[in-house]
């Protein structure tokens, strides 16, 4: 009975475990004091490796030394190459208008368990969320990509390896940069491309690299090596098998990668925004000059019309100085009273093309009547 009750508890936890997250704090707990397990099974390992090294032979020591220092040697020479085609890669990419790779951000991690399950090929690293792990992040070791994170702990992460059959990856032949699709067959040391046309460009010996279509792995890693191409007439695909280029059961330090987490639409918006800014700055100080130059010209043009009061003016000044002529003459006149009537009457024909002007010469006759009497 008590274990027909534990079978049945199992079996509900094993249910629960896998459809719903409610148990996901409790594992995350139990992980922690796995953790301290995982070190204390490690422990006679690290203590014979600290033995060993302490007990090596200074000959082994100088062997390895010269080793390292002519590896460091090449590796500087390679890595000179790589700086001047980097150079020249952004070069050629702002001549293309396009942006510029930013390289990866890396972090160490070593694996310290592995899953039991035959059928499942997963790992377990000591990085986990506090170290800023994610969720998809990639993970290679020193010769190719091996997986990516599919769940995280406080302090460890579970890795699925590239060879799991729930796995795939876009890839890409090296040499021509063929597209297809890598995917797990469940043993580690071997790929399959799917879906490959028969007549495709791809060979034995071909490279294989990360597309970085999907945005989940970074582009230009290593993947794998085409190890065997079939070609069948009677089928439309080939059959292609590759090896991993990591080795997945032998490599015990990794690399955690840390890629941009922006989308390919935030990126593609900030590319355009910067280059509005641009256009903006290296614009700016000609459309000013030009703008305002022909609002200046409707106030040249309307500053005519302000000279219409004055022009009015003298057209109503000028007939007042005949005006004034006529008082002149007719004070003569006032010595002989009968001449002033035919004074009085010359104003008139003198001022014909102005009507207005005509009204005033009598106002200045009475005046000078007024002033004679």
């Amino acid at each position: 009975m008590r274990l027909l009750v534990l079978v049945v508890l199992s079996v509900a936890l094993m249910v629960v475990d896998a459809r719903f997250t409610l148990l996901k704090p409790v594992r995350s707990q139990m992980s922690l004091v796995l953790m301290q397990s995982y070190w204390i099974t490690d422990l006679p390992q690290r203590l014979w490796q600290g033995v060993a090294s302490q007990f090596g032979s200074r000959t082994e020591l100088v062997a390895e030394n010269e080793k390292l220092k002519t590896e460091n040697l090449l590796l500087q020479g390679r890595m000179q190459k790589l700086a001047a085609l980097t150079e020249q890669n952004v070069r050629l990419r702002e001549l293309l208008n396009s942006s510029a790779l930013v390289n990866e951000k890396v972090e160490v991690a070593e694996l310290i368990g592995m899953d039991p399950n035959p059928f499942t090929h997963r790992i377990i690293i000591n990085k986990g969320e506090r170290d800023g792990v994610v969720l998809g992040q990639p993970v290679l070791d020193a010769r190719g990509l091996m997986g990516q994170v599919v769940e995280l702990m406080p302090y460890t992460s579970r890795v699925l390896l590239l060879t799991d059959t729930t796995h795939s990856i876009p890839v890409q032949v090296n040499r021509n940069g063929l597209r297809a699709i890598a995917s797990g067959t469940g043993n580690p040391e071997r790929l399959e491309l799917r879906h490959v046309a028969d007549t495709a460009d791809i060979k034995e010996g071909d490279l294989l690299v990360s597309s970085g279509l999907g945005q989940r792995f970074p582009a230009g890693y290593p993947v794998a090596t085409v190890k065997e191409v079939i070609h069948d007439s009677g089928q439309p695909f080939a059959i292609v098998r590759a090896v991993p280029t990591a080795a997945l059961n032998r490599s015990r330090y990794l690399l955690l990668v840390f890629t941009d987490g922006r989308t390919a639409e935030e990126r593609a918006n900030e590319a355009a925004q910067a280059q509005e800014a641009l256009d903006q700055h290296g614009g700016g100080p000609i459309i000013p000059a030009t703008v305002p130059k022909p609002a200046l010209v409707p106030a040249a043009v309307a500053a005519p019309a302000t000279p219409a009061a004055p022009t009015t003016a003298p057209a109503a000044a000028t007939p007042a100085k005949p005006a004034a002529t006529h008082p002149a003459p007719a004070k003569p006149a006032a010595s002989k009273p009968p001449a002033t009537q035919p004074a009085a009457a010359k104003p008139p024909a003198t001022p014909p093309a102005a009507v207005k002007p005509a009204a005033k010469p009598p106002v200045s006759a009475r005046a000078t009547t007024g002033g004679r009497e």
